[in-house]
C-alpha cells in the first residue's frame, strides 16, 4: 500500500509516516517541503496519482470554511484518481472542524475520521514548549478544565490501523484520548517532575491570551481564530475519556507521565 501523508513534517504527519513505514507501507510525504501546498490545488494530482490511501491533517490554520473547501476538493480529486481510502485527523469537541469532516464524505471514498483529544506533545513541541523551556511558566487560557491529553504516537498507531483495516473502520468516527484527566496545571506539574525544574502554570482568559499573541506579532485573523477556538474548546466539553485507542489497538493509551519522562529524557524542556 502506498500512503500519501499530508503535513509529513508536522507533529502528527511525521509520526503517521513513521508508524506507516514500520507497518510495511510505502510512504509518499506531502508537505510544502515536498511540493504539496493546500493553497495550490493544481499540484495535488501529482502527489495523489498512483497512491492507495491518504492521511489528511485538518488544515486548521486556514480557517474553517477554507479548510472544509480544501479537504472536500482534495477528497474528490483523490477518489477520481483511485485513492479511495482517506483518513482525516480532526479535533474532539471542536465545532469548527465539523464542516471539514463532512467535506471528507465524498461519493466513492472509504473515509475514517479520527477525532483526537489535546495532544500531549503540544507541551513539548511548539509555542507552549518554548514558554516552558525559556521562561519556566506556561501562560494559557486552560483555566482548571480537565483534558485527557493523548500521546501522538497513539494517534499515529490508530490512523495506520484504520488505513490498513479499512473495511472495519470505513465510514466511522473514532475518538481517541489519553487514559486519565489532567488540568493544564497538573500537566505542567507532571512536566516539572519529569525535568526536575520549577515550572508554573498561569491561567488567563481567552481574550487576554489573544492580546498576548497580538503583542508577539501574530496576525489579527489568526488571533481571532484562536481566541474563538480556545473559548469554546476549553469550556469543559472535553473533560471525559474516549475509548478509541483501546478499541482499535487493543491496549490502554499511553499515560501523560510516561510521555513527559520520554520527552524530558530527549531534552524537550532543557533550558537554553
Amino acid at each position: 500500500m502506498t500512503l500519501v501523508v499530508t503535513g509529513a513534517t508536522g507533529r502528527s504527519g511525521r509520526r503517521v509516516a513513521e508508524a506507516a513505514r514500520a507497518a510495511g507501507l510505502t510512504v509518499r510525504p506531502a508537505s510544502r517541503a515536498h511540493g504539496f501546498d493546500w493553497d495550490r490545488p493544481a499540484g495535488w494530482a501529482d502527489v495523489l496519482r498512483g497512491a492507495d490511501a491518504a492521511y489528511l491533517a485538518h488544515p486548521a490554520d486556514v480557517g474553517a470554511p477554507a479548510a472544509a473547501g480544501a479537504v472536500g476538493r482534495l477528497a474528490r480529486e483523490a477518489v477520481a484518481l483511485g485513492v479511495r481510502r482517506l483518513v482525516l485527523l480532526s479535533a474532539r469537541g471542536e465545532d469548527q472542524a465539523r464542516a471539514t469532516e463532512e467535506a471528507l464524505r465524498v461519493p466513492g471514498a472509504r473515509w475514517t475520521v479520527v477525532r483526537a483529544a489535546w495532544f500531549a506533545q503540544n507541551f513539548s513541541e511548539g509555542p507552549l514548549a518554548d514558554e516552558l523551556r525559556q521562561g519556566g511558566e506556561l501562560v494559557f487560557p486552560g483555566g482548571e478544565v480537565a483534558e485527557p491529553f493523548v500521546d501522538l504516537q497513539d494517534v499515529a498507531d490508530v490512523v495506520v490501523a484504520a488505513l490498513t483495516d479499512g473495511d472495519r473502520y470505513a465510514g466511522r468516527v473514532l475518538e481517541v484520548s489519553g487514559p486519565r484527566l489532567l488540568t493544564f496545571g497538573e500537566a505542567v506539574a507532571e512536566v516539572a517532575r519529569a525535568t526536575g525544574r520549577e515550572l508554573a502554570y498561569r491561567p488567563v482568559a481567552a481574550r487576554a491570551y489573544g492580546e498576548r499573541l497580538a503583542a508577539f506579532g501574530h496576525p489579527p485573523e489568526e488571533v481571532a481564530y484562536l481566541v474563538d477556538l480556545f473559548a469554546s474548546l476549553l469550556d469543559g466539553r472535553n473533560a471525559h475519556l474516549s475509548g478509541g485507542v483501546r478499541e482499535v489497538l487493543g491496549r490502554e493509551p499511553r499515560d501523560f507521565a510516561a510521555y513527559a519522562a520520554r520527552a524530558a529524557a530527549a531534552g524537550a524542556w532543557a533550558a537554553d
